[in-house]
């Protein structure tokens, strides 16, 4: 038996990057797992590493059937849940002398209205002592070059993280965000040129205090306590940073 047998977890945006090394961990546990992502061949490659106890979901959570969709689902294919990580995103650039209105209006209705939603139309699945971990970021405490609208969505993940902690108490339901720093997921690479990234990795590193970045697997194991074994906390953020928030 492993340490999450007999466990059920939903993962938005679980088909890549962070959100595919926690499916990778808890599987890896025994847990049986469901990954959300937009791309089916990217969908396809993490069903095939996870194996048989992954349940792959295509759709968009700014889409609200998207997200019926997933909750059918989770409810026909796992039943209950005993953890729910909020985790798609994007993460574009947001200068402010070049965001369009279309760009924000993007950014806002998947990282915010998205979250919101998985979260209302799964908490009817969610368990009695079960965990949500909502992904925030520290752009949200610091101020970073250029990601203004992003790091106002997650300052708003960080703020649901307190009051659906309080709306879902009386179920035991247990709310929690986790704020990644420097992680080295891939994402910078789609963001910007190869040259520009390794740039920024750079500068990220001699800035951080620990010096380097992090790994998806550090992040994994922290996102995966604060849903199961961090069991007298709620409502809290918990930085994933190498101390760049705090020293």
């Amino acid at each position: 038996m492993g340490q999450y047998s007999e466990k059920n977890v939903v993962i938005t945006g679980g088909s890549s990057g962070m959100g595919l090394a926690v499916a990778e961990l808890l599987v890896q546990g025994g847990a049986r797992v469901a990954i959300t992502g937009r791309s089916r061949a990217t969908l396809d490659a993490a069903r095939k590493r996870l194996g048989g106890n992954a349940v792959t979901v295509r759709g968009d959570v700014a889409s609200l059937p998207d997200l019926d969709t997933l909750a059918d689902r989770v409810k026909s294919e796992l039943g209950s849940v005993e953890a729910l990580f909020v985790n798609a995103g994007i993460s574009p650039l947001t200068p402010l002398e070049s965001t369009t209105e279309e760009a924000y209006d993007k950014l806002f209705a998947i990282n915010v209205k998205g979250a919101f939603f998985t979260v209302q139309k799964l908490a009817p699945l969610l368990s009695a002592n079960s965990g949500v971990v909502l992904t925030t970021s520290i752009a949200n405490a610091i101020g970073l070059v250029d990601t203004s609208v992003y790091a106002a969505g997650k300052a708003a993940l960080r703020s649901m993280a307190r009051t659906f902690s309080r709306e879902l108490l009386s179920r035991g339901i247990r709310v929690n965000a986790i704020s990644p720093g420097p992680i080295d997921s891939g994402v910078l690479e789609t963001m910007m040129s190869q040259e520009a990234a390794d740039q920024f990795r750079a500068e990220r590193t001699e800035s951080n205090p620990m010096g380097r970045y992090g790994t998806v697997e550090e992040f994994a194991r922290a996102a995966a306590f604060l849903a199961f074994d961090a069991t007298y906390t709620t409502g809290i953020e918990l930085a994933v940073d190498g101390g760049e928030t705090q020293l």
